[in-house]
């Protein structure tokens, strides 16, 4: 059974679903183990995905997961710390050995502690082929020095490994999807109703993370801004929040949370105290048709760079601003995961994956932006996750 200290547990039954999903894989490469490392929640979740502990606060946390047997853990703790366990403790399932040690990004001299402890237990269990996962989160320090002190294992990178697994939803992993969604359309109808005039920008989103957090959300980020009508309103992080809303104006919100048991969506949303001036109901209808046009493009068999393509051939031809960044792309336990949904994106679209489509633009005017997820079914995307209606709030 799950601990009762853990807010939302994904199950046993899935864990086991995903490690036997990634042994096959493994087997198929002749792979020993892989190595995940993450240091934060937002863009870590390989590691949740293996262990249902979510790395936080900048430590890492490293996962030795083996073809067979046991994982080890080696996280945040007492020097020289240890536990033995036997898999199947409550808050650490599947997991032999737990190590650790205190480490820190800002203290230069521990840069090795964690490697050292992980080549430990990969020499020990004499693994010679090592995958490497999610090596764009790896600290330099800890992926060099498994190199140097392993000379004789052959490291190689195992993502795309992972990747063809982790992007493709369970139906348990669906339902905590839809959970989210669920509750960041509780926040934006919660910051409609206790919204006024007088507010400071990181008032209202500090409300906001009061709402989500109090329905279960553990991280996330609020993106947003006020402004006058006829200018634009655009996503600002917390420290530059410091601006009061005032009678008449209006303010976007982003609400990218995880929900129960770890998993992201998004929501964004325009809001006007008082009517919205025609030009910006215009501005929502233009990235309305562009979310509408990406959606009939979301296919099981298509590709992202075809998609991209496409739809920067329309936006051109709507004589909008073509995307340059990232506009729709994958959702899980990661903020933004595969596939992403542009030109230099390798992984087909399938049936079950998760996506955010989310077409905006800014003018000196006004910033107009829509934001919404759905699950990819076999003939295309199913009804929006959220049940926010896809209009500017007035207040």
């Amino acid at each position: 059974m799950p601990s009762e200290r853990l807010l939302h547990s994904i199950s046993t039954a899935e864990l086991e679903r995903r490690w036997g999903a990634v042994r096959a894989a493994m087997a198929m490469r002749g792979l020993d183990a892989l190595v995940v490392q993450a240091t934060q929640d937002w863009l870590g979740g390989y590691l949740k995905w293996f262990t249902d502990e979510p790395a936080t606060n900048g430590y890492p946390a490293t996962a030795v997961f083996p073809r067979e047997g046991l994982m080890t853990l080696v996280a945040q703790g007492p020097m020289h710390g240890r536990r033995n366990l036997k898999g199947d403790e409550p808050e650490h399932r599947g997991v032999g050995t737990l190590r650790f040690t205190p480490s820190y990004s800002s203290i230069h001299y521990t840069k090795h502690y964690d490697a050292a402890l992980v080549a430990e237990e990969l020499a020990a269990a004499g693994f010679r082929n090592i995958g490497l996962v999610a090596t764009s989160q790896m600290q330099y320090d800890f992926a060099d020095h498994l190199h140097k002190s392993l000379p004789a294992v052959e490291f190689s990178d195992a993502t795309d490994l992972v990747d063809r697994i982790k992007a493709i939803k369970s139906a348990e992993e669906q339902s905590r999807i839809r959970e989210t969604a669920a509750l960041q359309d509780t926040v934006i109808d919660a910051v409609a109703r206790w919204v006024t005039p007088g507010q400071r920008d990181f008032e209202i989103a500090a409300y906001a993370q009061y709402v989500a957090q109090g329905l279960g959300s553990e991280q996330g980020i609020f993106l947003g801004s006020s402004a006058p009508l006829g200018q634009p309103a655009v996503f600002r992080p917390r420290h530059q929040k410091g601006r009061e809303l005032r009678a008449g104006e209006h303010f976007s919100l982003l609400v990218e949370v995880n929900g129960p048991g770890g998993f992201y969506t998004e929501i964004a949303r325009t809001f006007v105290l008082g009517k919205a001036p025609q030009e910006l109901v215009d501005g929502l209808e233009a990235v309305k048709e562009a979310q509408r046009f990406m959606l009939r493009m979301l296919k099981p068999g298509a590709h992202p760079r075809d998609i991209f393509v496409a739809f920067n051939d329309q936006m051109r031809g709507r004589r909008l601003p073509e995307e340059s960044r990232l506009n729709a792309h994958g959702m899980g336990y990661d903020m933004v995961e595969r596939p992403l949904i542009r030109h230099d994106e390798t992984m087909p679209l399938a049936s079950d994956m998760h996506v955010v489509v989310h077409p905006g633009y800014v003018n000196d005017r006004m910033f107009a932006v829509i934001c919404d997820n759905y699950l990819i079914g076999a003939d295309g995307p199913g009804q929006c996750l959220h049940r926010t209606p896809q209009h500017i709030i007035e207040l």
